[in-house]
């Protein structure tokens, strides 16, 4: 289980650090007391046949794991900036794709929706969508997209960053594709889709 988990939680780290980075870097948000609860798809675990991945067992079942000392939230907190952090990963009844809700606690009068427009304004694939308008895991499949919306809740006043990936691409190969382009000297962009299949 180990190695599955493993696998899985690579891609779990990127949209957290997506929807935190630049909330904290403005100022709108504060580096302590974030929530992260994120659900995966089954092929994050990797393609060994593994009896609790099989779609009888997964369909129309969640289960956490990892809960409590989640290996990753060293990483998420270091490219974060972030003091404090929980983090509770899903394994969701979908094949594919990553859906995190991140809670933080507001700091300041900024604009978190701003933040995220600004920090991600040249970046050809995040996309902070209108307001109103949800992630869907659907939506970046096939791509190496990330779609994002923050929305204030109205009991507590924390911001809710909401992040949804294809983990295949931007959390796995895309992502790596998008590396090796920076390194060679390519234009980023190439070989990558930056829109869904779906």
């Amino acid at each position: 289980m180990a190695n599955t988990e493993a696998s899985r939680d690579l891609a779990l780290t990127c949209e957290s650090v997506f929807a935190i980075t630049p909330l904290i870097a403005n100022g709108v948000a504060e580096p302590t007391d974030i929530v992260v609860t994120s659900a995966s798809g089954t092929s994050g675990a990797g393609r060994a046949p593994q009896p609790h991945l099989l779609g009888s067992e997964v369909m129309g079942d969640l289960s956490a794991y990892g809960v409590g000392a989640h290996r990753h939230v060293p990483e998420i907190k270091q490219a974060a900036a972030v003091d404090t952090l929980t983090m509770i990963p899903v394994l969701a009844p979908m094949p594919r794709g990553i859906l995190a809700s991140v809670s933080l606690l507001r700091r300041g009068a900024g604009d978190p929706h701003a933040a995220l427009c600004d920090a991600y304004a040249d970046e050809p694939f995040v996309h902070v969508l209108p307001a109103g308008q949800q992630p869907h895991t659907v939506a970046t499949t096939g791509s190496n997209s990330a779609h994002l919306q923050v929305v204030t809740d109205v009991d507590s006043g924390r911001i809710v960053v909401t992040c949804a990936i294809d983990n295949l691409g931007k959390g796995a190969a895309g992502q790596a594709v998008q590396n090796a382009n920076l390194m060679l000297g390519l234009p980023e962009t190439a070989g990558l889709a930056a829109d869904g299949t779906k």
